[in-house]
């Protein structure tokens, strides 16, 4: 999908994601002290505006407008600056702390947002990691269904090869989400997430 099919899609409903943080960035990033952050491919600003209601300094970073002013008008009086360009190309520099989460693209993309993303932390700085596992499309519930631009969480180590790095957690993750069991009912299902948190060194 292009900028233009996001924004058509940030348009045709209220909000696309959930409100609060994605429960594995919250429980990753809860016990951090507070510093310089961006939310890569921040969608309408879910990450970002925990964060920032916590003390951060955040900066949130996607290629679709639409989302980026939705998630400016549901951050209030938080303070975050919203920057409207392709993830893959964004470069920051001495951050503490970096967000990436559900950036479903295909490998050699991949490869260049977490490069660059990695790369703009200041030694000791964090990433947090969370996307759609490449399982999730033959085990697990929801999620793209193109194995394009599906991972493993030892797919994005990889991809790091050559940058100093300290892995903290790089392991398949289950999601309980709910579905409608089409008679009126819901169910709960799993899917399956990769999660990586690291320290650059």
């Amino acid at each position: 999908m292009d900028a233009g099919a996001w924004d058509e899609r940030y348009a045709a409903s209220e909000l696309v994601w959930s409100r609060g943080p994605n429960q594995f960035v919250e429980a990753e990033c809860a016990a951090l002290p507070p510093g310089r952050a961006v939310d890569l491919a921040c969608g309408e600003g879910r990450n970002a505006i925990w964060l920032a209601s916590r003390g951060w300094q955040v900066t949130a970073v996607d290629f679709s407008q639409v989302a980026l002013d939705k998630g400016r008008t549901l951050a209030g009086d938080l303070s975050i600056t919203w920057v409207c360009t392709d993830a893959t190309r964004w470069t920051g520099h001495e951050l503490d702390l970096a967000v990436v989460a559900y950036f479903q693209v295909p490998a050699a993309e991949r490869r260049t947002a977490v490069r660059n993303v990695v790369s703009s932390l200041r030694p000791g700085g964090t990433l947090v990691w969370v996307a759609h596992d490449s399982t999730n499309l033959t085990e697990g519930t929801g999620g793209p269904q193109d194995p394009a631009v599906l991972m493993t969480a030892d797919d994005v180590v990889a991809d790091l090869d050559g940058i100093d790095v300290e892995v903290v957690r790089a392991e398949r993750v289950a999601r309980v989400v709910t579905a409608d069991d089409g008679h009126g009912s819901e169910v709960t299902k799993t899917a399956w997430d990769c999660l990586v948190r690291l320290d650059r060194a």
